[in-house]
């Protein structure tokens, strides 16, 4: 169970990082608020996905 929840989470920081790079050069065009919510979001989403592998790893 917690496994999955890892690899989702992991797949989640995987798509949240390419939407990062592609908005910071400006291949994907997006106001500056979205970036930095998306920012956050995959700050929280990298923090979890973390603490559950040290957690499934103990």
């Amino acid at each position: 169970m917690i496994a999955s929840i890892i690899l989702v989470l992991g797949i989640a920081n995987m798509l949240l990082v390419c939407f990062q790079l592609l908005t910071g050069m400006h291949r994907i065009r997006v106001p500056l608020g979205v970036h930095k919510k998306t920012g956050i979001a995959l700050f929280i989403c990298a923090l979890l996905h973390a603490l559950l592998a040290l957690v499934a790893g103990s």
